[in-house]
């Protein structure tokens, strides 16, 4: 797979102010958020543990954020910002329908086991303590992350590569993908995140 600049590509999202600077007040906070959503659960997490984990005063999370709400939301609309840029970016760099899907599987898994890994379980197991209102705004950048799969395996697919129906093999994928976080343990000496990555196109056939 090409090289992607992963941090070049982070820091335009950051002068397009469309996700936080990892190393800001907002960005901490937001990293601290995921963890604590995570291991504690949304509705179990108070401001006061959030403000606890940046170490400042309970009322100036409200200088970056209304609600706690807000900062779910936040958590999770920069975590598909950024994962949809490092994975159009993948995807742009590969040729062949394969190489773009391999691109994207590769991704995936990144994202759910490397530095964005506790947002993404955020983003699965808190999506029923959003709002409608918040729930719309997330569903229209989750489309289009989900748009990048559908067209690579769709084009597969016509090509007579991918033998299943694309919406199924994405929904199959987004469930053993995100499930490798339980059991996926590269410490151990196992398989890198390439290797998976062949498995995974190997289970496909591809």
């Amino acid at each position: 797979m090409a090289f992607v600049n992963q941090n070049q590509i982070l820091q335009s999202l950051i002068v397009e102010q469309l996700v936080s600077d990892p190393a800001s007040a907002r960005g901490r906070l937001l990293k601290e958020a995921a963890r604590l959503f995570r291991d504690k659960g949304y509705e179990r997490t108070t401001v006061r543990d959030l403000a606890a984990a940046v170490g400042i005063q309970s009322g100036s999370l409200f200088h970056h954020f209304r609600t706690k709400e807000e900062i779910l939301k936040a958590v999770m609309v920069e975590t598909i910002r950024l994962n949809t840029a490092l994975m159009q970016a993948a995807a742009d760099s590969e040729e062949s329908p394969r190489g773009k899907l391999r691109a994207l599987v590769r991704s995936e898994l990144e994202s759910i086991n490397g530095q964005t890994g506790e947002a993404m379980a955020v983003l699965v197991y808190e999506w029923r303590s959003l709002s409608e209102g918040s729930q719309d705004q997330v569903l229209e950048l989750r489309e289009i992350y989900e748009g990048l799969w559908l067209s690579v395996l769709e084009e597969l697919n016509e090509l007579g590569q991918l033998k299943a129906d694309p919406f199924i093999v994405r929904r199959m994928l987004t469930g053993a993908l995100s499930w490798t976080v339980t059991w996926y343990k590269p410490e151990r000496g196992g398989l890198t995140l390439d290797g998976l990555t062949d498995q995974v196109m190997a289970m496909l056939g591809l």
